[in-house]
């Protein structure tokens, strides 16, 4: 899961990204609005976290933008103002959430797991691919009635190629859900690796990874 989360406040917002990012959460940081509209001109995300309050202008601006561009991805207004007013208009232009400061990371946590859960609703909540079951909410999954152990960037990955299944995803794309903008020491051939651990971990079982050079990396029947 991938969040951006729109925030002046720099010592509260690296608090954010940091717990996010233990939660293994990928969160990058804008800290105005200019430099939101940009990381949005360049990803995609399963979430915003978004102040009112930025020093180029409102955060209200940027959601009313969003909705009138017909871009649903859930957004949580995070914000000192704890008017009922206040409230009401961020709802009212198509905010999902409203978390007013200060508050506990555990919830904002929570809040953004249940937004992200709400707009997948519509889609399946448990994925079966031959022998290998996987659960969205929790990114788990067992093959053959084996729970796998995977680490948080395994999971990460997996998460994308299961989602997508049966299309080739490219080394790019995988490396923008497992990293954040923070994490520019990440070279992309890092991808290769975890995909290595995940075929072997596949290894043997009617699942495989396949690769097209040029292209990228596909999950599927290990005979298709």
């Amino acid at each position: 899961m991938r969040i951006l989360m729109v925030e002046d406040a720099v010592d509260l917002a690296e608090g954010v990204v940091a717990h996010l990012g233990r939660a293994g959460l990928t969160c990058d940081l804008a800290e105005t609005l200019e430099a939101a509209r940009d990381c949005r001109a360049v990803q995609r995300y399963d979430a915003i976290i978004l102040d009112i309050n930025l020093p180029d202008g409102s955060g209200l601006d940027l959601l009313r933008e969003m909705r009138a561009s017909a871009d649903r991805t859930p957004v949580l207004m995070l914000t000192a103002l704890a008017e009922v007013d206040d409230r009401v208009e961020a709802l009212d232009q198509g905010a999902d959430d409203y978390l007013g400061k200060p508050f506990d990371q555990r919830e904002l946590e929570a809040r953004l797991r249940a937004l992200v859960r709400r707009d997948a609703a519509r889609k399946e909540e448990v994925i079966t691919l031959g022998s290998l079951t996987y659960v969205l909410k929790d990114r788990s999954a067992q093959l053959g009635g084996r729970q796998l152990d995977l680490t948080r960037r395994e999971a990460a990955m997996l998460d994308v190629l299961i989602r997508h299944r049966g299309q080739y995803i490219s080394k790019a794309r995988l490396y923008d859900s497992l990293y954040g903008f923070d994490d520019a020491d990440v070279g992309v051939n890092a991808i290769e690796l975890y995909i290595a651990r995940l075929r072997k971990r596949f290894a043997g079982s009617d699942v495989a990874i396949a690769t097209q050079r040029g292209v990228g990396y596909r999950i599927g029947p290990a005979d298709g």
